[in-house]
């Protein structure tokens, strides 16, 4: 019972941080952008080491 409520307020806490579920995609969305800029940036450092 405990392991339930602390995921609910858990889950509150990170939602309170986005508005709405599509405020919450957008975060995520952003999230990735960046995983994939980082990416980016890597393959382009190990290219021109080569």
């Amino acid at each position: 019972m405990k392991k339930v409520i602390l995921a609910s307020i858990a889950a509150m806490i990170v939602l309170t941080g986005c508005n709405t579920f599509k405020g919450l995609g957008k975060d995520i969305s952003k999230a990735g952008d960046g995983v994939t800029k980082t990416a980016d940036k890597t393959e382009d450092k190990i290219k021109e080491e080569l």
